[in-house]
């Protein structure tokens, strides 16, 4: 089955875009005619943040840990660099008109790495699967209730209700597609088996220290197999990152501000891309355990009372954009007015708390957090010279959320995602999201939150009113968007993927 021209043509973009990006094949010839022209590099050598603890798809997770995969998985939609979605495993894929059931054509030229054919009945296996395997997002398919067969190369998915960001989910951990034959074994668990662009070596792989991947040879898509050879190295620590990527051990990996000095002081290349936004998120706002927070004066005055700039330069010497909007510019929902909504103006937060009744002062309870000690420090002086006292708590741990879900904090210094606006939705604003323990809502707030769930191509625009809502409504106190600082040597050609941490790894090339 095929769907119509205007999908399909899909794939001639892609094409098109792709013979713009690949800088090259993975071979060691030199550049052009130019024999004496040096050699394009044939390994890539990435410094991981953490370690893959599961290869199996289903168990994918988004931020950092979506990169590896890619390694060994193809999804089901490529996502481009500026976030645009592109034909891989799909073809084509066309909603109906009520939005509730999405029709895939898949390709019929691709095998797995065990041999195995991709056809509709490996997508359904792999879609079934992630849904079943309880893997960290396996939210991303709750919409969906059943995956059917049309034929050989079609699948129709159907959604109990609409999902403007399930498109964006099949190009993400959902999209991944591995051998039907090796889902759910012992065996994927340790060695992936997926139609990548590459193949684990899983001799010269070592747990806790690197995995290694080959070019396979018999690749479908030979301008997305840019290296002979991909090496992920599990460096966690921050210092040992940056003493790798100097000492030329890894080609790029994830740095910060203050180490990113350091790695320009040894001539690596910056690839800034601002993915998350760090302030507090107020999530008592009915006021059920702080009184005071249910008046969105005390609220506005939290957000008068920052320096945001100043807090940027001293804490992030400067690495970011300061903002008072929790969604993101890349979103489609983000708003020039909304930038700087809340000034600085310390006098006008003190003249909301008067007015609001709390003249004498309003205190806050927040966790420490990990990593940003020095943050919240800052905040914490910023809204005392306004008469808001911040007590901070003991440290979050690794039960941080379900302690948030528990509604055990009643605000919280956190950096968060700023995603797809459905994504971003139901990640801080809905009764559906984990950063919205309180389940708070109005029926004005239901109503532009419905239309963004029923707005098909209109979503994003649709999403502006849901970020008008809460910026009004001060729910957050957003400081500023922070940039991820992914930094490499000249031997490669590094793109930001527009909305995540790492770049995904059809985004690296040799340099010419």
């Amino acid at each position: 089955m095929k769907l119509g021209p205007k999908a399909a043509s899909a794939a001639l973009i892609l094409s098109a875009s792709l013979a713009l990006t690949a800088c090259g094949g993975a071979s060691g010839a030199g550049t052009g005619n130019n024999p004496a022209a040096a050699p394009k590099t044939t390994t890539l050598t990435l410094g991981a943040v953490q370690e893959i603890r599961s290869w199996d798809p289903a168990q994918a997770h988004v931020g950092h840990f979506l990169q590896p995969y890619q390694a060994a998985y193809d999804s089901l939609l490529l996502r481009q660099p500026d976030g645009k979605l592109s034909p891989m495993l799909a073809t084509a894929w066309k909603y109906n008109a009520a939005n509730t059931v999405l029709t895939i054509d898949l390709r019929t030229d691709v095998t797995f790495s065990d041999g195995a054919k991709f056809d509709a009945e490996a997508a359904k296996a792999n879609l079934d699967h992630f849904k079943k395997a309880n893997g960290p997002q396996m939210a991303q398919l709750t919409a969906v209730s059943a995956v059917k067969v049309v034929d050989a190369d079609t699948i129709e998915l159907d959604l109990t209700t609409p999902d403007p960001s399930l498109e964006f989910y099949l190009s993400q951990a959902a999209g991944l597609m591995g051998s039907p034959k090796a889902l759910g074994t012992e065996g994927i668990k340790t060695e992936p088996v997926g139609s990548g662009p590459y193949v684990m070596d899983k001799a010269a792989t070592v747990k806790d220290s690197q995995s290694v991947f080959t070019a396979r040879k018999d690749y479908w898509n030979k301008d997305l197999q840019k290296f002979q050879k991909v090496t992920f190295k599990t460096l966690t620590d921050l210092t040992a990152r940056t003493n790798a990527l100097v000492s030329g051990q890894v080609d790029a990996t994830l740095l910060d501000p203050k180490t990113g000095k350091q790695a320009e002081g040894s001539k690596m290349i910056l690839a800034a891309n601002e993915v998350d936004w760090q302030g507090l998120t107020l999530f008592d706002r009915d006021g059920a355990k702080n009184a005071p927070l249910k008046d969105v004066r005390v609220r506005q005055a939290i957000n008068y009372a920052f320096d945001r700039k100043t807090i940027l330069d001293q804490v992030l010497l400067g690495q970011g954009t300061p903002t008072s909007q929790p969604f993101g510019k890349a979103s489609g929902a983000w708003l020039e007015e909304l930038e700087n909504k809340y000034p600085y103006d310390p006098a006008k937060a003190k003249a909301l708390l008067k007015e609001a009744g709390y003249e004498t002062g309003v205190t806050i309870e927040l966790p420490s957090v990990p990593g940003f000690e020095t943050q919240i420090a800052v905040v914490k002086q910023q809204l005392a010279d306004v008469g808001i006292s911040l007590n901070v708590g003991a440290a979050i741990t690794n039960t941080y959320t379900s302690d948030v879900a528990a509604q055990k904090f009643t605000s919280m210094y956190f950096s968060l995602f700023q995603g797809e606006p459905w994504v971003a939705i139901n990640q801080i604003v809905s009764t559906k999201a984990l950063y919205n323990p309180y389940k708070n809502t109005t029926p004005e707030l239901q109503a532009k939150i419905d239309a963004v769930q029923n707005g098909g191509a209109d979503a994003a625009k649709l999403a502006q009113e849901v970020n008008k809502y809460v910026v009004d409504q001060a729910w957050f106190a957003p400081l500023f968007r922070v940039n991820q600082m992914f930094y490499h040597n000249s031997k490669i050609n590094v793109t930001p993927q527009v909305q995540q941490a790492v770049p995904s790894i059809y985004n690296f090339s040799p340099a010419s």
